[in-house]
């Protein structure tokens, strides 16, 4: 099959959703399909590995704050016109578009694509998605056709329902599990003689939890005196995580900032204890999985993104959101258990095999067959926006 994988997110920058199509690519490629990616590239390459995938790029893009993050989009009208003409001649089988919603880019292709379209939706928030709100009125006019929707989480499902109403099957982000199941150096800031407890996120975004894996250290730190926390990412603290270290004197907390993607499943494999107190809006556990491949006990938030991956007590234990004396407490569980924390983290090396991208490309290429057997929604006549 000739397949377009359509991004509107800007390949330029690194992100769950640019990943998720380089990697959907590849293994597509991989089985004989012939793969492009179809997105906004403000570089002349990309910063996620696409390997030998075209890659057809669409111009530059603006950061636009979305879901607590930032993301980077394209609103060209030019390449509004642009894209249409591409699929029209392109003809391909299959046109996969990921977070359909998203202006401009995706919606045009959405809108105006001659071929079996199918539209993955990535997104969660407890809240209103400001974004698909805007939309609603566009969607419910029609000016959208989609043959088949994917939801990566049920979460994710429940969120799109919301704003465009209709059928979708779930089918789950992939890993790479074997890059982070496989022995890799042991960072040497993490001690061997210590209690490691490892945090993986940008320490700038307040919806990653910081605050609260800082608190909960605090609270345990005097009572273990070998207990460590490592703080992996890009970013500066946010001022109460500043605070909450200056009051509790919080002056051993190690800040590594950016890794690289080689050294990051060190981090990994080698802590005790992994925390994820992330807040929300979270449509699937990513760091989650990544811990489970790395055979790491567990200890997380128990919002909706995170309880689509792991079971409470099966693959690590769950507390409740922005509660650090909870979080302690999953923790000291941990610390006084050593063979809790074996157990958590057999089972969750058993759990994460589901999310192979091997089983997840299956999934979407047999989603794929099914859906080219219906009958094609045809394009919308192009009026503009």
């Amino acid at each position: 099959m000739r397949i377009a994988q359509v991004s509107p997110y800007d390949f330029a920058h690194p992100g769950g959703v640019q990943r998720h199509i380089a990697s959907l690519s590849r293994e597509l490629q991989d089985r004989g399909h012939e793969v492009s990616i179809l997105a906004p590239c403000t570089r002349d390459e990309p910063a996620v590995d696409i390997g030998d995938v075209d890659l057809r790029t669409f111009g530059r893009s603006v950061p636009v704050p979305t879901a607590g993050s930032i993301a980077r989009i394209s609103f060209s009208v030019w390449h509004e016109w642009r894209l249409k003409t591409m699929l029209e001649n392109e003809k391909f089988d299959i046109v996969h578009i990921h977070e359909p919603l998203m202006p401009m880019f995706a919606l045009t292709a959405s809108r105006f694509s001659p071929s079996t379209t199918i539209g993955t939706f990535h997104a969660f928030n407890e809240g209103r998605g400001r974004g698909y709100m805007f939309w609603k009125k566009v969607l419910n006019r029609g000016a959208i056709r989609l043959n088949g929707r994917i939801a990566v989480s049920e979460p994710a499902k429940q969120f799109a329902n919301r704003y465009f109403k209709g059928d979708y099957t779930v089918i789950p982000n992939g890993l790479d599990v074997d890059r982070f199941s496989n022995p890799v150096a042991r960072p040497s800031i993490l001690k061997e003689d210590a209690m490691n407890m490892v945090f993986v996120g940008r320490v700038n975004e307040p919806r990653k939890g910081l605050r609260y894996a800082l608190g909960a250290y605090s609270l345990l730190k005097w009572q273990y005196p070998k207990l460590r926390l490592i703080v992996v990412g890009a970013g500066v603290p946010d001022r109460e995580s500043y605070r909450i270290m200056g009051e509790r004197s919080l002056d051993d907390v190690v800040f590594t900032g950016p890794v690289s993607d080689e050294e990051l499943p060190g981090y990994y494999q080698n802590a005790d204890i992994f925390l994820a107190p992330n807040t929300g809006k979270e449509s699937f556990g990513f760091i989650i999985i990544e811990a489970m491949s790395a055979t790491t006990p567990i200890v997380a938030s128990n919002i909706p993104g995170f309880a689509s991956v792991m079971t409470d007590g099966k693959e690590g234990l769950m507390f409740e959101p922005k509660n650090e004396a909870a979080m302690a407490d999953a923790i000291k569980r941990l610390i006084e258990n050593p063979a809790l924390r074996a157990q958590l983290a057999v089972d969750g090396r058993a759990t994460v095999n589901q999310y192979r991208w091997g089983h997840v490309a299956d999934s979407v290429l047999n989603y794929y067959n099914e859906v080219r057997e219906q009958q094609p929604v045809p394009p919308a006549k192009y009026q503009g926006w």
